[in-house]
C-alpha cells in the first residue's frame, strides 16, 4: 500500500513505491510471483514476431501486454535484415534487464545515476550450431560486457551495486 505525502522519487523511480513492492513480496510470498510469456509466430524466410502475453502477478491480477517483437537475420545469414536477430535480442534483454537492477539499487540508496551503459557482446561457433562438432557447444561459451556507470555515489557503492546487479539479475 503506498503511503500518503510527498513521495522519494531518485532516477525518476519512486523509491517509496519501490520498496512497498519488496515489503509486499517479504509479506506476502504466496503473491510474489511475476509470470511472463511471449507467442512467437514464423513469418517467412528466416523471420518471426514475437507478440507478448498478459503478466501474471501472484496476488490474481494480470497486465495486458500490446508489444511485438521482430527478429530476422541479415541477408548474409539468409534473412531479410528487416529486424534485429535473436542474438541481438538476447543481449538487448541481458542488457535491458541489468539495467533495470542498477537503477534499482541506485534509487535505494539514494544515488543519482548521470550516466549507465552496459556493453555486451558473444561469440558463437556455428560449428556448434550446424552439429558440425562435438566439442563445440551450440551456446556462447562466455558473454563479456562493460558497465559505465556515474552518479553521486561512491565508488564502494557502485561496487556494491554491480555485486547484486551479478547476483540477482534474473536474465
Amino acid at each position: 500500500m503506498l503511503k500518503p505525502g510527498p513521495r522519494k522519487i531518485v532516477n525518476d523511480v519512486d523509491v517509496d513505491a519501490l520498496e512497498d513492492i519488496a515489503a509486499s513480496a517479504r509479506s506476502k510470498p504466496e503473491q510474489a510471483t511475476v509470470a511472463y510469456g511471449v507467442a512467437t509466430r514464423w513469418t517467412g524466410q528466416m523471420r518471426s514476431e514475437g507478440s507478448a502475453r498478459p503478466i501474471r502477478l501472484g496476488n490474481g491480477r494480470t497486465i495486458d501486454r500490446q508489444f511485438k517483437i521482430a527478429a530476422d537475420e541479415p541477408e548474409e545469414i539468409l534473412g531479410t535484415d528487416a529486424a534485429p536477430n535473436p542474438q541481438e535480442l538476447l543481449l538487448a534483454a541481458l542488457n535491458a534487464c541489468m539495467t533495470v537492477r542498477y537503477v534499482e539499487g541506485a534509487s535505494l540508496r539514494g544515488i543519482n545515476l548521470t550516466k549507465l551503459e552496459i556493453e555486451t557482446e558473444g561469440t558463437l561457433d556455428l560449428r556448434g550450431l550446424f552439429q558440425l562438432s562435438e566439442l563445440v557447444p551450440p551456446g556462447y561459451p562466455a558473454i563479456r560486457y562493460v558497465v559505465r556507470i556515474a552518479g553521486d555515489g561512491t565508488p564502494r557503492q557502485f561496487e556494491e551495486i554491480h555485486a547484486e546487479v551479478q547476483q540477482v539479475s534474473p536474465n
